[in-house]
């Protein structure tokens, strides 16, 4: 019996109409030069001859008896495509609708009568520059996979090349609906839970070691120097992102060259994640700007780990969460760049010791009750008294970076040209960033609250001008004209190819600011 994690299950739980818990994307698509080329019918036929390589497409939700644990994966049994797979009405609709039905859809529930998945597909969509192209929505629960098991689906219903490959059929015939008795189901939640128990007794005095250790250290950084221990927690300041969340969205994209944001960080003496950290903070600080203030203390935001081992393919969520400071205070772009690497730099230092201790399960029994009843009435109190505009929360945002493939991928004979994820967002954190890496592109993907971030395109076109400033800042010469592209509800399907590092680059190596003169605030 395949029980779900408990990670797995607390995105079950804390599940609400404000707070949908999937995850998705919305990409563009090259059509192939084929008369009364239908994407939809395309995709539906593509994807029914592989469901058999992805558990995500067949299994579905089994509930314990009274929620007494958590619940199960059954196999689901015939799947209707017509359901799952559905083509989105209108013909030759502009960019920005097409967009703005991806922000609306996003926001919706998955059936977890079903299997939790849904294609949406727009046969033709009219892109700014005129061009047309087809778009692709989905959405698949965070119950059932995670950043990198997503982009280990992609892989396997995906191809390199126009033409599909050809798959081997299901070694055995499909599977009918799959029932448990009460008694397997009773039996599955009180052994889970005993395992979950013995685990977590051999692994808290290890977790407590290193816990412990990682506390202090970061509390004592500054002792013996004159200056004042520092306290290893902190709260971000409160902005408009920080608010209790509705049912509405808003979507915005935008995409620069992956091989410029590499240069940039070699240049910097930095990683890739710590440039995107920079775009990400450097956009932050001039759309705050333009739509409020510039908070005196630098934005704190919350950036999965991945947990996952090197070689694991399981369709599940393994990835813990951290905190990095921002830098949005420094109005010096450099010292907010080595801000970020010096919090990402720690950041680093504490999970090398806790990454393999942090738990991605505990005990089933009666979780549904007190994880889900606990969270649900937090989320009440959170938003019906007015707590959402005085409660500080740990992070400000979230911002993800998923690696993704470096080579075009075709769907069903149609070329994937953009990639632009689209995660979650929820009470107290009403912005999500996540940044998808795709075939010399790096594709943002904008998720928030539709009322605390109204203006969605300021803040992805703040992205593009924080990357062109970062290229100019860092030495980049770029070899063409510049291809970054930032759009709400519009963004032209074309993906010019990424210029490489020019011949006059500078090594702009960002050093430590010193500690007897520490960089002013702005």
């Amino acid at each position: 019996m395949n029980t779900l994690s408990g990670l797995d299950a607390t995105f079950l739980y804390l599940e609400t109409p404000q707070m949908p818990m999937h995850v998705g994307s919305f990409c563009l698509y090259e059509l192939p030069d084929t008369p009364r080329f239908s994407l939809h019918k395309a995709i539906s036929a593509h994807i029914g001859q592989r469901l058999h390589l992805a558990a995500v497409f067949t299994r579905k939700l089994g509930f314990m008896p009274l929620d007494l644990g958590h619940p199960v994966w059954l196999q689901a049994g015939e799947v209707d495509l017509g359901f799952h797979i559905r083509k989105v009405k209108g013909r030759a609709l502009p960019l920005a609708q097409a967009q703005t039905l991806a922000a609306e859809l996003h926001s919706g529930l998955i059936d977890r009568s079903r299997p939790l998945w849904e294609f949406h597909v727009f046969d033709r969509v009219l892109c700014p520059d005129g061009t047309v192209c087809g778009a692709l929505y989905s959405k698949i629960h965070h119950a059932t996979l995670d950043g990198k098991s997503g982009t280990i689906l992609t892989q396997a219903m995906m191809d390199v090349g126009p033409t599909p490959r050809a798959v081997p059929p299901p070694d055995e015939k499909p599977r009918k609906a799959q029932s448990l008795k009460v008694g397997q189901m009773l039996g599955a939640v009180f052994s889970n839970s005993l395992a979950q128990y013995a685990k977590l007794a051999r692994a808290l005095p290890q977790a407590a070691q290193a816990l412990g250790s990682t506390v202090a250290r970061q509390s004592l950084q500054g002792k013996g120097s004159g200056l004042r221990p520092k306290s290893p927690f902190t709260l971000a300041p409160m902005t408009d992102f920080n608010v209790a969340v509705g049912t509405a969205r808003s979507f915005g994209t935008a995409s620069i060259p992956f091989e410029d944001c590499r240069a940039m960080a070699q240049a910097a003496g930095g990683s890739f994640n710590d440039i995107v950290l920079w775009i990400c903070a450097t956009a932050l600080r001039s759309y705050l700007a333009q739509h409020g203030s510039i908070p005196r203390k630098p934005l704190l935001a919350a950036m999965p780990v991945s947990l996952r081992e090197e070689g694991n393919t399981d369709y599940s969520t393994q990835a813990s969460m951290t905190v990095v400071a921002l830098g949005t205070h420094l109005a010096q772009p450099l010292k907010r760049l080595q801000a970020i690497m010096d919090s990402t730099a720690k950041v680093k230092t504490a999970m090398v010791q806790l990454k393999g201790m942090l738990p991605t399960d505990y005990p089933s029994l009666l979780a549904p009750w007190i994880v889900g009843g606990v969270a649900k009435a937090a989320f009440k109190t959170y938003s019906a008294t007015g707590l959402s505009h005085r409660l500080p929360m740990v992070a400000n945002l979230v911002i993800s970076n998923v690696p993704g493939p470096r080579v075009p991928l075709y769907l069903a004979g149609a070329r994937m040209q953009t990639f632009h994820p689209m995660s979650i967002v929820v009470h107290g954190i009403a912005l999500n960033i996540t940044v998808q890496t795709y075939a010399g592109s790096v594709d943002f993907g904008v998720i928030a609250d539709a009322q605390a971030v109204p203006q969605v395109q300021d803040l992805t076109q703040a992205l593009v001008a924080a990357f062109e400033e970062g290229r100019t800042l860092l030495g980049a010469a770029p070899a063409a004209a510049p291809v970054a592209r930032a759009t709400k509800k519009q963004s032209g399907p074309t993906k010019a190819t990424a210029p490489r590092w020019g011949t006059a680059a500078k090594a702009a190596t960002v050093k430590s600011p010193s500690k007897k003169q520490p960089a002013k605030r702005a």
